[in-house]
């Protein structure tokens, strides 16, 4: 009977010590600060350790260049963060295929790029890998050639113990070809390979329902961008309370948030706002 009582113990211990998602910042929020090498190497540690007191637990890099973040290494750029108490979850990067390529649908020359900045994410530790944006193709064949890109560089990530995904603007709610272009990235994409990042501001944006797009593909929002127009909650346009009720049919693991502006450029007073928003959510009380 005691070791009944043991096992039980131990099972409501792991549902009450369920391991939260991280929080991180887009770091693009705060380019004003650390934007560029000179600006990163001036700011970083007042930058990391003030996010770190704020409570955001992680950070999603906007500066790959060369196989260097914000002109560090990428062991140099991960030191950085660690040393705030922050982790390196992810970053927005990407590359485009040429016209040529695009044309004819053979893409083994940009994969090759990836090998290098593949190489440099998972040195700097991170979990995911993101492509930030694609414009609207003309044709359903050059948006098909970018899902079968998509789904090369998201094998070559796995490969390396990293997830890649995509994620979106508003302009992706566009059609092309009669397809709505999300849609048509989410069904010709693998889910194994390839995972959206949904920005649920721009989603709004783009007239669509976050909370709609969840159920449609469920499981396929490994990562939601956290955002609005200002300061998370202020705006009223976004349904933060639907989109927290259901982030597990999104699949979402983690969260970022982003702003693109604040008010009175005061960036420490917005980002606290929208993490206090966001912690006193009813998804984390």
């Amino acid at each position: 009977m005691r070791k009944i009582y043991v096992i039980l113990a131990l099972l409501l211990l792991s549902v009450s010590c369920t391991e939260r998602k991280e929080v991180a910042v887009q770091l693009y929020s705060i380019r004003s600060e650390i934007g560029n090498a000179e600006k990163y190497a001036a700011n970083h540690e007042a930058v990391f350790n003030a996010l770190a007191e704020m409570g955001y637990t992680a950070v999603e890099a906007a500066n790959y260049n060369d196989g260097l973040f914000y002109g560090c290494t990428p062991e140099q750029f991960r030191a950085d963060v660690e040393a705030a108490g922050l982790k390196v979850l992810s970053s927005h990067c990407g590359h485009g295929l040429s016209a040529e390529e695009c044309e004819s649908g053979d893409f083994s020359r940009s994969l090759e790029w990836w090998d290098g900045c593949i190489a440099a994410h998972k040195a700097a530790g991170m979990k995911y890998l993101i492509v930030p944006w694609l414009g609207v193709p003309e044709t359903l064949e050059v948006l098909q050639t970018y899902c079968d890109y998509f789904n090369a560089v998201g094998k070559k990530c796995a490969e390396n113990g990293i997830a890649f995904g995509y994620h979106n603007h508003a302009h992706e709610f566009n059609k092309v070809g009669g397809e709505v272009m999300l849609d048509y990235m989410i069904q010709h994409t693998d889910p194994e390979y390839v995972f959206f990042q949904m920005d649920v501001y721009w989603t709004v944006i783009g007239k669509a329902a976050p909370v709609e797009y969840f159920y449609r593909y469920p499981g396929r929002f490994k990562v939601l961008h956290v955002k609005d127009h200002l300061d998370i909650g202020k705006s009223g346009m976004v349904g933060f309370d639907a989109i927290f009720s259901n982030v597990d049919v999104a699949g979402a693991a983690d969260f970022v948030v982003e702003q693109e502006a604040f008010v009175d450029n005061d960036w420490k007073s917005g980002l606290k706002a929208s993490i206090d928003y966001l912690l006193d959510s009813p998804y984390y009380r």
